[in-house]
């Protein structure tokens, strides 16, 4: 009994000191963190194309000592730290890419960068909060690696490319990362991966058990009509009227088809491409979009009425059309044991008054990929700016987040990992 109370006395006096030691490593990481932030937002890389970033992470992770594998899945990275003592592993994921947007807002890093992107110039911005995600990830490698004496197992960092989908023709993101085996070789147990939110305060966590984001297909619409001079449409077959004819019947299929009392549900064409000149009616057009469900038997009643719909349409004014429609990225669902088990963790770094419940959202990640391997969780970690009540949306020139949010970021992922290897 004695050397029982002995030894949980102990216990507690080591959780004591390893908490005091790691409020000063996080206290000396922030202006670290913001720095590898602002440095990646203001140099950002479209998917499959992050080079630079690559090169930046695995120096970072070689220099802490971490065993260090590039070239991941094209340009991914991978560092395993293994502690003093054997035991489980853990994955804390980031994905690192950026998108094909014009950045437009005043920060002294906003990016200048100019890309190609489906045949096409474009700005490349950080519109999404990736470059948070990164650099948050770097500042837990380098705590993690100042106390792995204290780091029962091992924790495998997954830098991730492509989370916003690989070029068209390739390969790429989460699931060629699972493909090329990177949640083995050691196997991982759990994996956690955060994202940033514009939407949310600052120094709030938000999650739920279950389904949280969407899954995502991406669908191809080509139709083919007949060429004739815009004076005379008679003489011609018009794809672009047939196009917005389509565009329009689409979401018939979510306002009048699906059940929206289950889950929710989205279709939307992001891209139209047809035509030269303005007096003459194309031969052809061509539509590009997404679609968002949380519940697989409404993804299929979704994309059955659509390849139904697509084709006939076009029929009914003389015209071809065929529709392809992509596997896409799973729904995001959070493994709901895990989900009870980190719970206190949750609570703990950031006070359970600022841990919230939310349903869940339309946005789609590739994370998901990884949860169907082995159990995972992902939460939104608050990064709205102070008194901005109508915040931009992600993937918007405007999108912009506080950088005192991350911290808490850095917090929440290091003793995410700690406590599922140590408890």
């Amino acid at each position: 009994m004695k050397k029982t109370l002995l030894s949980f006395i102990l216990l507690l006096s080591s959780i004591s000191i390893l908490s005091q030691k790691l409020d000063k490593d996080f206290t000396s990481i922030e202006d670290k963190v913001i720095q590898w932030r602002r440095h990646f937002h203001q140099n950002p890389e479209l998917s499959n194309r992050e080079f630079k970033t690559a090169k930046t992470i695995a120096k970072h992770l070689k220099n802490l000592g971490i065993e260090t594998k590039e070239n991941v899945a094209k340009t991914g990275v991978i560092g395993i730290l293994k502690g003093k003592q054997p035991g489980k592993v853990v994955a804390l994921r980031a994905d690192i890419d950026a998108l094909p947007v014009i950045e437009r807002n005043n920060l002294p890093f906003k990016s200048t960068v100019k890309s190609n992107y489906l045949g096409k110039d474009v700005g490349v911005m950080h519109a999404c909060g990736h470059d948070t995600h990164t650099a948050i990830l770097m500042g837990v490698a380098e705590i993690l690696a100042k106390n792995k004496d204290q780091i029962k197992g091992t924790v495998k960092f997954i830098f991730q490319p492509a989370e916003e989908g690989a070029p068209e023709g390739e390969e790429g993101g989460a699931e060629l990362m699972v493909k090329e085996g990177v949640l083995k070789n050691p196997d991982v147990d759990a994996i956690f991966g955060l994202h940033i939110s514009s939407g949310f305060d600052v120094g709030t966590i938000s999650y739920k058990s279950g389904g949280i984001m969407a899954a995502s297909q991406s669908f191809k619409i080509k139709v083919k009509g007949k060429q004739s001079h815009g004076s005379r449409p008679w003489t011609g077959i018009d794809p672009i009227m047939i196009s917005a004819k389509i565009i329009d019947a689409l979401q018939t299929i979510i306002s009048r088809e699906v059940n929206l009392t289950n889950e929710g549900a989205v279709i939307t064409v992001g891209k139209i491409d047809s035509g030269v000149r303005s007096n003459i009616i194309p031969e052809s057009a061509e539509m590009i979009g997404t679609i968002r469900t949380l519940d697989y038997g409404m993804q299929k009643q979704i994309n059955d009425r659509m390849k139904e719909m697509v084709p006939a349409i076009a029929k009914s004014y003389r015209a071809e059309a065929t529709i392809e429609i992509e596997k896409g990225y799973p729904i995001t669902f959070n493994n709901i044991e895990l989900t009870k088990q980190v719970l206190p963790t949750l609570h703990n770094v950031a006070g359970k008054e600022n841990v919230k419940l939310i349903k869940a959202i339309t946005g789609a990640e590739d994370f998901s990929f990884f949860q169907k391997e082995v159990p995972g969780f992902y939460f939104f970690l608050g990064g709205k700016t102070i008194g901005n009540e109508n915040p931009y949306p992600h993937h918007t020139p405007d999108f912009i987040i506080d950088e005192s949010g991350m911290l808490l970021g850095v917090k929440t992922m290091t003793q995410l990992a700690l406590d599922f290897l140590n408890n």
